[in-house]
């Protein structure tokens, strides 16, 4: 593999995911035409989204319908559109992490009242399998 000073600055570099290989679509720039062979221009590319990457696109509000979406976009919007879709996930956990221990503490308040422990609930359960484990003694013993 040649190392990063033998590359062709010319050349489009794909990216490593075999998914993404499959849509990456290299796209000349008006520009690149003409570059002498020292400058490093890259040429830009255009990624083919699918589905679930218009779905975010959608709740991201980088576009307004399905329809609008176009058949090739900058990788760069869809990894903005990622990320931001990232962070929502991320505050939706959180919410709904906070909101489960607000529903933890309701309920021990009320088992509280009812004085309900887990200690209670461990003896008495122990106590059930001491009884089981008798009973089934005895039935073997006749």
């Amino acid at each position: 593999e040649p190392g990063l000073a033998e590359r062709d600055p010319q050349r489009p570099t794909a990216p490593r995911c075999p998914r993404l290989l499959q849509r990456h679509i290299p796209v000349p720039s008006p520009g690149s035409v003409a570059v002498p062979a020292g400058d490093g221009h890259r040429v830009p590319a255009q990624l083919k989204p699918s589905q679930f990457d218009k779905r975010i696109l959608l709740w991201t509000r980088r576009f307004k319908s399905m329809e609008e979406i176009p058949a090739w976009v900058p990788p760069e919007m869809i990894d903005a559109a990622r990320n931001k879709a990232r962070v929502k996930v991320c505050y939706i956990m959180i919410g709904l992490t906070i909101s489960a221990c607000f529903v933890v503490i309701a309920s021990a308040k009320k088992a509280a009242e009812r004085h309900e422990s887990l200690t209670s609930w461990n003896l008495a359960k122990k106590a059930r399998w001491r009884e089981e484990a008798a009973s089934a003694a005895q039935a073997k013993a006749k």
